[in-house]
């Protein structure tokens, strides 16, 4: 598991590997190569919404003018709320 730090949720999102795995192939030019992008995407997005399908998952995204011929990653975030919370 990775842990990624969120300014805007001011806690720690985790990257299971079961996702990870899930991520890596269905987008294998993403990961592993590019998974320090994942990190900036999160810290420091160029726009944040809620998911329209699912009512607790946000949606992290920046664009990238060097990933192929400018490429938008889009992370998207499930909360678990309660008393033990994880994003």
């Amino acid at each position: 598991m990775i842990r990624y730090f969120c300014p805007y949720l001011k806690n720690d999102v985790e990257l299971t590997d079961e996702r990870a795995k899930h991520i890596a192939e269905r987008h294998p030019d993403l990961l592993p190569e590019h998974q320090d992008r994942i990190a900036q995407t999160l810290k420091s997005p160029d726009q944040i919404r809620r998911s329209a399908r699912f009512g607790n998952a946000m949606l992290f995204s920046r664009y990238y003018a060097d990933l192929r011929q400018g490429e938008r990653i889009v992370v998207v975030e499930m909360s678990k709320l309660g008393p033990n919370e994880r994003h």
